[in-house]
């Protein structure tokens, strides 16, 4: 089953209810915590969410809100987009997502301060749902520390993580101008010592390989690098560190990860974007998790955490969030509960 059939299945829910339903935008900031509904089996905390697209685009804050109490997500990270996409004289049209055309992408400081924005908007009450992460600065840039501290300086207190922090990433990593960011990239020192300073999470991006070097992982000695240097600092792995394009030995890889995560207790896991669906299911069954994968997830469940990774549009919110019920319901349930909703908040400053 491929992801668009996936979450084609997964989301007709969701339509079905938005196409029913009309916003209320006061009764949906009204409320503080996920509704609870018959069809939400688990309290969730997105933690891998970007509230604008590529194009620094979105559907807003009353979709989102509707679309979290939907989904029984009580608490999300709130992050924006450090690239955005250029619309190049060239394109007769202009694009939607980075891959439509050969445009470049360019780093976007602007970001953080639309999140900063919205979040001070919301009630104090709802706002507590809210975890944002500063993200709008160049990764290869060693002046990208001073962006997160003008950041903390603006809006004191207001901060809760940095990231996502793009590294190496597919197809985007060639439209980027600039040199090509890396985990392990000097830039990144300072930015990871701020981070354990202030007790800030990282939430990283760096693919385990080259989608031609499928055989061995050559980029992961960057992120263990940058977990060896900063042992204080929390990284949090995105997506695993695979990609649409990294279909390794899936037994290998979670060895690999298996002894990093023994290695380097400063480790943590996102499982969002379609790495469940690609690599943690079973391609053969539909709702079955990978033998390898599950006894990773088990044997280190307080490292393990899922995430939407939506960006900007909420439509297959739902089924990017109901998609990993097959996972917790192969976990005991104080498991899963960490899984599901414990795990991010325990790692932010304050909670």
């Amino acid at each position: 089953m491929n992801r668009r059939t996936f979450l084609k299945i997964s989301t007709a829910g969701a339509l079905a209810y938005g196409l029913q339903s009309t916003l209320n935008p006061m009764a949906l900031l009204a409320k503080t915590d996920a509704t609870q509904s018959p069809d939400i089996k688990y309290k969730v905390t997105d933690s891998h969410f970007h509230y604008v697209d590529f194009l620094q685009k979105t559907e807003g804050m009353t979709a989102l809100l509707q679309a979290m109490d939907t989904a029984g997500v009580a608490h999300i990270m709130f992050s924006g987009m450090p690239l955005t996409k250029k619309w190049d004289k060239s394109e007769p049209e202009e694009p939607r997502y980075y891959l439509d055309d050969n445009a470049r992408t360019y780093w976007y400081s602007a970001t953080d301060f639309v999140i900063a924005r919205r979040c001070l908007e919301l009630p104090q009450a709802v706002r507590a749902r809210f975890h944002p992460f500063i993200c709008g600065f160049n990764a290869t840039d060693k002046h990208s520390v001073l962006h997160i501290e003008r950041m903390l300086e603006e809006y004191p207190g207001l901060w809760q993580g940095i990231g996502e922090v793009f590294g190496h990433r597919d197809d985007l990593t060639n439209l980027t101008y600039g040199e090509t960011a890396r985990a392990n990239h000097p830039a990144l020192d300072a930015v990871y010592e701020l981070a354990a300073q202030k007790n800030l999470p990282v939430s990283l991006h760096n693919n385990a390989t080259a989608r031609n070097r499928l055989d061995r992982p050559i980029y992961v000695h960057e992120v263990q690098q940058a977990l060896a240097r900063h042992p204080k600092t929390i990284i949090i792995w995105a997506h695993a560190g695979l990609s649409r394009y990294l279909d390794l030995d899936q037994i290998a890889y979670t060895g690999l990860l298996r002894e990093m995560l023994t290695k380097h207790a400063n480790l943590f896991i996102d499982l969002s974007w379609l790495v469940f669906e690609n690599y943690i299911m079973d391609q053969d069954t539909s709702q079955k998790i990978r033998p390898e994968w599950l006894t990773l997830i088990d044997d280190y469940t307080d490292r393990f955490m899922i995430g939407s990774d939506s960006i900007g549009h909420f439509a297959s919110y739902n089924g990017n969030i109901t998609k990993y019920y097959a996972l917790l319901d192969a976990l005991d349930a104080e498991k899963a509960h960490k899984v599901a909703f414990n795990n991010f908040l325990t790692l932010l400053p304050g909670m």
